[in-house]
């Protein structure tokens, strides 16, 4: 018989790190898409903010007449560096990759989604659980959504905590603001896409994917 050589320890770790690279490349575009979907098919349609970027970037746009794009880019760009200095290198990286993917999927939903009449509290509540489950695989593997996300995941990793409450008071916060600055009308609607969107993300980030898969038997 022919005896083949063993792989050495050093291919075995580069096998093991390149599985976990397009593990998580994966799971990042995944979760990704699925808030894009979240925001393009159902919340955008109907008006409803998804977060305190955008907020804040009518914020700036309100007092400074600064254009949405760009405020929105100012507001983004602000929390990419905010994730180099507390997360890493690495996580603003990934950050970016799931701010160009989400990106990418709501211009093409609105590009080639046709918006029919729809009931706008159904679509409030199936985008918000899309939202929340894009978010919630994002923070799962240690990168933001973009924005304040930022914020929630350098909090829930400091107090060894869930971001979703983080999330939704420093949301809050921001279409609370806006509104009565701006336009009260979408606060209630707001506030609870926020409250449906961050429960789903502590569900999200807290469950053990693989526990699905593993049964744990005790010998008595």
């Amino acid at each position: 018989m022919i005896a083949y050589p063993k792989r050495s320890n050093t291919l075995k770790r580069w096998d093991a790190l390149m599985i976990a690279f397009f593990q998580k490349n994966g799971l990042v575009v995944a979760g990704g898409t699925i808030q894009g979907l979240g925001m393009g098919l159902f919340l955008f349609p109907h008006a409803i903010p998804s977060g305190g970027a955008g907020g804040i970037a009518v914020l700036l746009n309100y007092f400074f007449h600064l254009d949405m794009g760009f405020a929105l880019w100012i507001v983004n760009f602000s929390m990419l560096v905010v994730a180099t200095k507390y997360l890493g290198n690495k996580s603003a990286l990934w950050t970016m990759l799931a701010i160009t993917i989400t990106s990418i999927t709501v211009a093409f939903c609105e590009q080639y989604y046709l918006t029919v009449n729809r009931n706008e509290w159904f679509d409030l509540l199936i985008g918000s659980i899309f939202l929340g489950t894009g978010i919630g695989i994002l923070l799962r593997e240690g990168v933001s959504n973009g924005g304040v996300g930022v914020i929630a995941l350098i909090l829930a990793r400091r107090r060894n905590s869930l971001p979703g409450p983080a999330l939704f008071w420093i949301n809050s916060s921001i279409f609370i603001m806006t509104g009565f600055l701006i336009n009260i009308e979408l606060i209630v609607q707001a506030l609870i896409s926020q409250w449906i969107s961050t429960k789903i993300v502590d569900i999200v980030y807290y469950y053990r994917f693989h526990q699905a898969y593993t049964l744990n038997w005790r010998r008595k």
